[in-house]
């Protein structure tokens, strides 16, 4: 995947992990393009542990994958999962893009196994909580993760339930 393809390379640092499951082991590849510092409204750029993120990933999709669901889900399916932290202005686009809302969100999932995570809302929502930076990173790399294995957090009853499932796996992966 060509990192260029989906941010302007002026404007921010991208991580790009991309998780490979295969049948009995997962391999998680890693690349860092360090990008110049972004633009004024970007805020700072967001540091991230890249072993720690890594480590915590394998573990997540391993047990996301452990979870039973009554049909076979596209985390399943999928030869690869590709997680991207991004931009505000990156993930603003792709909303308004793909999902008709207007301003930035937290994570966005797609069906072929696509993350994009908000650099700049995972540093926000860290301030906001009272929790780390890593600590909302990992919340959203299992709350996609769980998406693609057939999660849903539309109405209360299935987000509550999808808040409890996220629970358990981050306290079982940090481990």
């Amino acid at each position: 995947m060509v990192l260029s393809q989906f941010d302007n390379p002026a404007t921010y640092r991208l991580l790009e992990r991309v998780v490979r499951a295969a049948r009995d082991k997962l391999m998680v590849d890693l690349q860092l393009d360090e990008r110049k510092a972004p633009e004024p409204h970007q805020g700072h750029p967001v540091r991230a542990d890249i072993v720690d993120l890594e480590s915590f990933a394998r573990k997540a999709v391993k047990l996301c994958l452990a979870l039973p669901r009554e049909k076979q889900t596209e985390l399943e399916q999928l030869p690869e999962v590709s997680i991207l932290i991004v931009s505000d202005r990156k993930i603003a686009e792709l909303h308004r893009k793909f999902m008709n809302e207007s301003g930035p969100t937290d994570v966005i999932t797609f069906q072929h196994g696509e993350i994009f995570i908000s650099a700049n809302m995972a540093g926000r929502n860290a301030k906001r909580f009272g929790s780390s930076l890593a600590r909302e990173l990992r919340l959203y790399i299992v709350h996609g993760l769980l998406h693609l294995h057939g999660f849903d957090d539309r109405d209360l009853q299935s987000a509550r339930k999808m808040e409890a499932v996220q629970r358990k796996i981050l306290t079982k992966a940090a481990l």
